[in-house]
């Protein structure tokens, strides 16, 4: 099923920057469609983007349009999320997640991000 990692997070302050990584193995990363999925504290799951396999193709929520940009290096087998102009709301800890058949059938165990002065 294979498996994923997920680096990257670190606390920061508001405005900054942040490029979250996903190291996957055991499966060809290429044949995927791969998400991004967060959880702040206290909430549940929010997805926030998908890219097809080839990278071509590229999903956001609405409230992540502009300031998310999700990317990956198939020749790396890795997944990246940029995250620009960090706002305290993105406070969460963010999944990679390997789709399949219509479902997310692989995840990572998260990175942190917490944004605060």
């Amino acid at each position: 099923q294979g498996q994923l990692v997920e680096s990257g997070g670190d606390l920061v302050q508001p405005g900054g920057s942040l490029r979250l990584s996903c190291a996957t193995s055991g499966f060809t990363f290429s044949d995927y469609w791969m998400n991004w999925v967060r959880q702040a504290p206290g909430k549940g799951l929010e997805w926030v983007s998908a890219i097809s396999c080839s990278g071509s193709n590229t999903y956001y929520a609405d409230s992540m349009k502009g300031r998310f940009t999700i990317s990956r290096d198939n020749a790396k087998n890795a997944l990246y999320l940029q995250i620009d102009n960090l706002e305290a709301e993105d406070t969460a800890v963010y999944y990679c997640a390997k789709r399949s058949g219509g479902l997310m059938d692989c995840w990572g165990e998260g990175t942190q991000v917490i944004v605060s002065l």
